[in-house]
């Protein structure tokens, strides 16, 4: 491969580059900088922060909750395209596909024993 053929990706990636700096350029200049307690406060579905949320912490279950739920929507991401092509990659597609989804109930049997899905108040 040449140096050449890498030239269009290149330039895509140096105008997304561009359009991206360009943009928050353009809206830094143009937006209305007025911060105030009540703004800057964190956003609890529109109710007043209470507990450890009123300093911007969060606890650290809401974040391991969010974690296993990205992890089980790549799962599920990974699911489509190869139930698609399932014909044309045969047993050993299957075999691999069933392995993968055995580690990830392994997994999520890990984080059920460990509590991680458990929410204490």
């Amino acid at each position: 491969m040449t140096a050449m053929e890498f030239l269009p990706v290149l330039i895509m990636v140096a105008g997304i580059v561009l359009v991206a700096v360009a943009t928050l350029f353009v809206s830094s200049l143009l937006r209305p900088s007025n911060p105030y307690r009540a703004k800057n406060m964190p956003y609890e579905c529109g109710m007043d922060p209470a507990g450890e949320a009123t300093g911007g912490r969060f606890r650290v279950p809401f974040f391991i909750l969010a974690i296993l739920l990205v992890v089980f929507d790549v799962e599920a991401m990974f699911l489509f395209p190869w139930a698609v092509v399932l014909k044309e990659i045969g047993l050993i597609g299957y075999i691999e596909m069933f392995v993968f989804m055995v580690l990830l109930l392994v997994g999520f049997a890990y984080a059920w024993l460990k509590g991680a899905l458990e929410w204490e108040e």
